[in-house]
C-alpha cells in the first residue's frame, strides 16, 4: 500500500465517522430530559422569617424545639442585633438554633424622622 492510497483511505474514514459522530452527539443532547426542580433550593425569603424582636411568644412555639420556655427567654433577651445573639447570650443552645435559624431573623428598628439623632 502507498502513500497516496493511504491518504485516501484515511479521508474516507474520516469524511464517514465525523457525520456519524456529530449526529449521535446531537441525540445525546437532545434526550437528556430536562429537570422538573431547580438543583439549588432557594433560601427562605427574609420576608418570610420572624422576626426575633416582634414575634409574639405563639408564633416563636411554632418554631420547631421552641416551646414555652423559650419562647418567654427569647422575649426577655430582646433587642437582638442578630439572631446569633440566641446562642451568644445563652438563650438557646446551638443545637436549637441550628434548627430555627433558616426561619428567624432580627430585624432592626428603622428610626423615625420625630427621633432625634445623637450628635457625633
Amino acid at each position: 500500500m502507498n502513500w497516496t492510497s493511504m491518504n485516501w483511505t484515511r479521508k474516507t474514514f474520516l469524511a464517514r465517522f465525523w457525520p456519524l459522530l456529530l449526529a449521535f452527539c446531537f441525540l445525546q443532547t437532545a434526550v437528556v430530559p430536562a429537570q422538573a426542580t431547580p438543583i439549588a433550593t432557594p433560601q427562605t425569603a427574609a420576608a418570610d422569617k420572624l422576626d426575633l424582636n416582634t414575634a409574639t411568644a405563639d408564633q416563636l412555639k411554632a418554631l420547631p424545639g421552641i416551646g414555652d420556655a423559650y419562647s418567654q427567654k427569647i422575649i426577655a433577651g430582646r433587642p437582638y442585633r442578630t439572631k446569633l445573639d440566641l446562642v451568644h447570650k445563652k438563650i438557646i443552645p446551638q443545637a436549637t438554633y441550628d434548627k430555627i435559624k433558616d426561619q428567624i431573623i432580627a430585624k432592626q428598628p428603622k428610626p423615625s424622622a420625630s427621633t432625634p439623632t445623637a450628635p457625633k
